[in-house]
């Protein structure tokens, strides 16, 4: 693994750790770009509900963590299949944040990686991510292989909000045969 990350498939009780990470990314990464009352109104709690509901179903949408040593959950990710297979996308990860504290260690590359091969294992061939557009993640999804494949402006907040897809055509990352 990266850097001392280690990934595993999350249990019901990461619920508030995936919370925390999901909660200080969007805190991190949007001022500026989505509303002040969108990002002021994330409920830890209520997040957390959410999220081990999710990873307990063990439904269509998996959920993995990246964990470092004594700092616990550093990163999640959550993928299944496209929601929308008609850009020729077969699976999707919808999800993937790493604290903001842990940026550069490696966490989000291991999580991408990690996804593709359990979206692999799963049957998927293609892959597909959507982000805002403005969220800087759109360098490392092209360091890591991917092509902006599509745009679509949807509702949030009360606000519209632009959106870029990146794609795969082979789950597969760039920077995999790097040593």
């Amino acid at each position: 693994m990266e850097r001392g990350v280690t990934i595993r498939l999350a249990r019901p009780d990461d619920a508030a750790s995936v919370a925390r990470v999901y909660i200080d990314s969007w805190q991190d990464t949007y001022p500026g770009i989505l509303s002040t009352q969108l990002l002021c109104a994330m409920s830890r709690r209520g997040l957390a509900s959410s999220w081990q509901a999710v990873i307990a179903a063990r439904g269509r949408e998996s959920v993995l963590v990246a964990e470092m040593g004594r700092h616990g959950v550093i990163g999640m990710t959550s993928f299944g299949p496209s929601r929308d297979a008609s850009l020729g996308f077969d699976g999707e990860v919808y999800t993937l944040y790493v604290d903001p504290t842990f940026f550069g260690e490696g966490a989000g590359r291991a999580l991408l990686r990690a996804a593709f091969l359990n979206l692999r294992q799963q049957g998927f061939a293609r892959c597909i991510i959507w982000m805002h557009a403005r969220n800087n993640a759109r360098f490392f999804y092209e360091r890591m292989g991917g092509r902006a494949v599509a745009e679509r402006v949807i509702a949030m907040g009360g606000g519209r909000v632009p959106e870029t897809a990146f794609g795969w055509r082979k789950l597969a990352l760039a920077e995999a045969n790097r040593a």
